[in-house]
Order: structure tokens, then sequence, then C-alpha cells
């Protein structure tokens, strides 16, 4: 993903870190901006590989699909020995992350490429994710929030609890009086929209407060026997739209 500060273009994860990223964040004069990679950005990268599998941002949210599915299929017309296909993983940062680890998982046990693909599908369709905006800046500042909802909500005290839809799209799922009552919440969603646990990943992304998502990791453990649980920073393009604070977990 390209990442726009001022004028000046940025590839996510490839010239500016996520440090540097929340630095300028915090600096840049006007509110960071962000577009898909092109469909010759994915085409140069189809050159590393025979085997191809691109997992993009949910399309509801990106054009990142269609332009790795319009580079899929110019690239196909020209180098029809390599297989490439392009999951819409209706999903973001670890979201997106779990179907790739997943990905891993099936290679090591040595399913063959259709498996893949079609094991694949599924799995995407059941990763839940939801997330809690700690504050309403960078959604104001975005353009994603009126500025007069969100300097209600923010005068109120309330969290948003957000939510993916099964086609991608980010819905408000509920509102929370107070940060401690929206980390409760957002436990008990966990046992509300999962079943078999012990078969299953927790990923939790945080944008900028660790010790946070440690203490939700640790809640969490009290109350469920995940498989795994992993805790990553919030990727830029995503943090662009959240703000410090922020919580996202997958499961």
């Amino acid at each position: 993903m390209t990442l726009i500060f001022d004028g000046i273009n940025f590839k996510d994860g490839v010239d500016i870190s996520k440090k540097e990223f929340y630095h300028k964040l915090k600096n840049s004069i006007h509110h960071p901006g962000s577009a898909s990679p092109s469909p010759g950005d994915f085409i140069n990268t189809f050159h590393q590989g025979d085997n191809i599998f691109v997992f993009t941002v949910s399309s509801a949210l990106s054009s990142s699909y269609n332009n790795a599915v319009l580079a899929k299929n110019l690239y196909a017309k020209q180098f029809t020995e390599k297989a490439i296909h392009v999951f819409d993983s209706l999903n973001a940062s670890i979201g997106q992350g779990l179907a790739i680890i997943k990905l891993r998982e099936l290679i090591e046990n040595n399913h063959k490429y259709d498996q893949i693909i079609s094991s694949l599908e599924e799995y995407i369709k059941e990763i839940k994710t939801f997330f809690i905006l700690e504050n309403m800046g960078n959604l104001i500042n975005s353009g994603r929030l009126n500025k007069i909802v969100g300097k209600i909500v923010s005068a109120l005290n309330i969290k948003l609890i957000m939510g993916k839809t099964l086609d991608g799209k980010i819905e408000l799922f509920e509102k929370v009086r107070g940060s401690k009552k929206a980390f409760q919440r957002l436990c008990k969603i966990i046992e509300k929209n999962s079943n078999k646990l012990e078969e299953k990943i927790l990923g939790i992304a945080h944008y900028n407060c660790l010790e946070k998502a440690q203490s939700f990791k640790q809640e969490v453990e009290k109350l469920y026997n995940f498989k795994d649980i992993i805790i990553t920073q919030m990727g830029p393009t995503i943090a662009t739209y959240a703000d410090e604070g922020a919580l996202l977990i997958s499961f």
C-alpha cells in the first residue's frame, strides 16, 4: 500500500517503518492518505515466484483486490505456466495475517495447490474481526467519521466496538461507555462468535499500546483456551484510520 504524507509517497513496510510512520503521523501538516498497489505493482512481484498466492485487504475497503485480479489476468496471457490465485481476505491487519499463517500450515502439510485454495477460501469466511478505537481523531481527520458525531462520542467517553461483516465491510457492533467496559465486552464477544477455540489462533493488533494488548491476552487466557495467541503492532495503513490506543482482534 502507498501512504501519502504532505505530497510524498511511501510504500508501507518497504521504505517507511512503523516507528517512522507513527512519528510522521503526529507531525504531518495534513492527514495522510493511502492508495492501493497498482496492477503494475502486482505484476512486478509476480516475476518472483511460480506458484503464487495473493492476499489483499478486503475488497469492500480497498481496490487492491480488483487491481490484483486485473494484474493476474494480464500476466496470465504472457506467462501461462505460472499458477496465480488472488484471495480477497475480507479483512485487514492481523485478520489478513491469520490467512497467511494458515497458508503456511497447508503448504507444510503438503496440500496440493487446488486443496490449498479451497481450504483457504473457507477459512477466510470464518475469520472474525473486531476492534476498539480509543480516540476518534484519525477517523475524523480522514473524513471517515462526521466531526460532530465524533466530538459527541469523545465527550461522552463512548467507545465504539466495530466489527467485520461477512462480506468484509466494517460496521458498528456496539457502543460502550468507558474503556474498561469496552475491554470486558470484547472478551465476551469472543465467546459469542466462535467455537472450538482450542483449534484456533487469536491475533491481537495494537496501535502503540503493547501493555494494553498484553493485558487483553492475559484476560483471554483466563477465559479461553486458544491454540495460540499472537500480538503484533498495527500496520501504518490501518493506523491511518485508527488512532493511538486502538486494539484489533481476529480469530
